[in-house]
């Protein structure tokens, strides 16, 4: 096996010990102190495709900012996006990199000032930012170091959010589709979400509602582990089964705390979980991921974001474990 090779198969193998590998970057000093120290901002390493000095960048007409213009990399358009611009930063250097990242289907450049290392981090050392400083575009903050006292931290950012804010997403929903695509679970059950980014919570919200599906949403892998063993307590206090709760769990990979791997590992060897259904919905595809999805258990995976293939997928696994209702 190649060195290359080798690296890929283990960076991949991270996604089953709850670890994954974090690019740090900088974007420059905050626009309101162009003095202070350029912060370090994070991106999962999995939604990299490439990293390439600044390219010849063409300015479409009636452009805005974030958007700088587009690159034509060997034969492809690909839209550039100011990532320094979107974190209120001013690059001392200018832009001198572009990311190249592939993300819920898309292809798109981030360009930033500089590109610091690639750090390896369990996902108990990420922290959700909505219940602490972040901003929008921050989805949780990673410390760099084990303890929990002193260290780096470092901000993850929300790429849905950064691309909603770019381009939104089409919310509204023919009727049509939402006839064709009512799903009918077991009264008094639920479908138990979860997902750390405020927009793709916001979609995954809005698509259980077309499909008619109770839902519980929840923002980290943890948090919902917590819910489901809740759930435990509850159901053997009353005699009953965590499955006459919960139907089926829709979980996204990359959460703060614990990932969608580590989650449906986890329900899939408790005995008392094991039979609920669990479907990974991701931005991140590619086969490497499918293959871990089935190896940690899963029973589906629907990349991010169509209300269709979603449908489809549920009703896909939901028949198949025969809990849907006539």
């Amino acid at each position: 096996m190649d060195p290359f090779q080798k690296e890929v198969d283990e960076r991949t193998n991270l996604t089953g010990t709850n670890k994954f590998e974090l690019l740090l970057f900088r974007l420059g000093s905050p626009s309101i102190a162009a003095s202070a120290p350029a912060e370090l901002f994070g991106i999962n390493v999995f939604k990299i495709r490439e990293i390439v000095p600044m390219m010849q960048i063409t300015r479409a007409a009636g452009m805005q900012a974030p958007m700088m213009g587009m690159i034509n990399m060997r034969g492809q358009v690909i839209p550039v996006i100011d990532l320094s611009a979107v974190a209120d930063c001013v690059p001392r250097s200018g832009h001198n990199i572009l990311l190249i990242t592939e993300f819920a289907r898309h292809t798109q450049a981030f360009a930033v000032e500089s590109v610091e290392e690639i750090v390896r981090l369990d996902w108990s050392q990420v922290l959700s930012a909505e219940s602490r400083a972040g901003a929008d575009i921050v989805t949780s903050i990673a410390r760099l170091d084990s303890g929990t006292d002193g260290g780096n931290l470092v901000q993850v950012l929300d790429v849905e959010q950064i691309l909603e804010m770019v381009s939104p997403l089409q919310k509204t929903v023919e009727k049509s589709l939402v006839d064709r695509h009512q799903l009918m679970i077991k009264p008094g059950t639920i479908v138990l979400a979860a997902d750390d980014s405020k927009v793709a919570r916001a979609l995954i919200e809005n698509g259980l509602d077309i499909l008619g599906l109770p839902f519980i949403m929840t923002k980290t892998g943890k948090e919902a582990w917590e819910k489901l063993q809740t759930f435990c307590v509850e159901a053997q206090r009353n005699g009953g089964r965590v499955s006459d709760k919960v139907a089926l769990v829709l979980t996204d990979l990359e959460m703060p705390e614990m990932d969608g791997f580590t989650l449906t590992r986890n329900i899939k060897a408790d005995e008392r979980l094991k039979d609920i259904p669990v479907v990974i919905h991701s931005s991140l595809s590619g086969s490497a991921n499918e293959d871990h999805v089935k190896n940690v258990g899963a029973d589906g995976y629907v990349a991010k974001f169509s209300v269709e293939e979603l449908a489809a997928t549920l009703q896909s696994v939901l028949k198949t474990k025969e809990l849907l209702t006539a």
